[in-house]
């Protein structure tokens, strides 16, 4: 600790990353062991993590993540968004075909980003706040193998017809990025996207990664 930071509120911030890493929630006796620090320090912190519900007790008095982290999450969306907009705005244009960047939402994933290109004569309306399945889409499924296999170059996912008739689908995953999961990707009508498509979409997921990193 340094005479510019808070022992308080770092402790705090270590309880909620504990919290976030455990399916099962954790006892006082427990974070007291992670923390370094005694069961009445636990407490406090606790109480005050209750107050703002960032923290939940269960019966058992195990103390899982709260509702309140979901809210805060809420407001990173718009960051993200603006951080992701320049890359799929050039992917969009060079594709000719609407670009998205796709966030997971719990069990589904949400359309947080979406670019459509200024020049064709038609394509895919696509609007932020979509939400769809995780095994469906090539924005999910691109995520899906990401967690099933962990890579450092990512691959690139193709649907047809998947979330909607007649459209296709390519995505890639973000990798690298601390506390996002998700990908960014392209929906263009045509029955098989063409061999550019996939490694342009990857470049895409690249970008945007190192913007929000």
């Amino acid at each position: 600790m340094t005479a510019e930071t808070s022992q308080t509120l770092d402790r705090g911030l270590r309880v909620l990353k504990l919290l976030a890493d455990t399916d099962h929630g954790l006892t006082v006796t427990e974070l007291s062991n992670k923390l370094g620090v005694n069961r009445t320090v636990v407490y406090r912190l606790l109480a005050t993590l209750e107050q703002h519900a960032l923290v939940r007790r269960d019966l058992g008095g195990r103390a899982r993540v709260g509702l309140g982290v979901l809210r805060l999450g809420r407001q990173v969306h718009p960051l993200v968004r603006e951080a992701a907009l320049p890359a799929l705005r050039a992917l969009a244009e060079d594709i000719g075909a609407t670009a998205h960047l796709t966030l997971v939402d719990g069990t589904e994933a949400l359309a947080v980003a979406v670019v459509e290109p200024t020049w064709t004569d038609y394509h895919v309306a696509y609007r932020a706040g979509f939400r769809h399945p995780l095994d469906r889409g090539a924005a999910g499924r691109a995520i899906l193998a990401a967690r099933q296999a962990p890579v450092t170059e990512p691959g690139y996912t193709l649907t047809h017809g998947e979330l909607e008739a007649g459209a296709s689908g390519a995505a890639a995953p973000l990798l690298g990025v601390t506390g996002v999961e998700g990908s960014v990707g392209v929906v263009m009508l045509v029955d098989a996207v063409p061999e550019r498509v996939g490694p342009r979409v990857v470049d895409a997921a690249r970008e945007v990664a190192e913007a929000l990193r």
